[in-house]
């Protein structure tokens, strides 16, 4: 699987995790040249708290574009150490 935005491959990887539709990409598979700071969260009752990261490529900033969740729950043990994507991020 390859995800990418605005021309920049963001992350690739054989090995990805769906969960409700999502495929969750290995951290190591990111593209870090195309990763800039965010501070936003939100709440999943059934996977925990998600951490954002932006993108930046070509001048061009996708905000919260990058999802992850640093201590999932239990439930959701199969996503630690893995981001999705979304916000125009192609994923295919």
């Amino acid at each position: 699987m390859k995800a990418t935005w605005n021309g920049a491959t963001i992350a690739e990887s054989f090995d990805t995790v769906i969960v409700e539709g999502n495929h969750y990409f290995p951290a190591d598979s990111l593209n870090r040249d195309h990763v800039t700071f965010s501070n936003h969260r939100s709440g999943c009752p059934w996977k925990g708290q998600a951490h954002y990261y932006s993108l930046m490529v070509n001048g061009d900033l996708n905000e919260n574009a990058v999802w992850y969740y640093p201590e999932p729950t239990e439930a959701a043990a199969n996503i630690k150490g893995r981001m999705a994507f979304w916000k125009g991020v192609v994923v295919s």
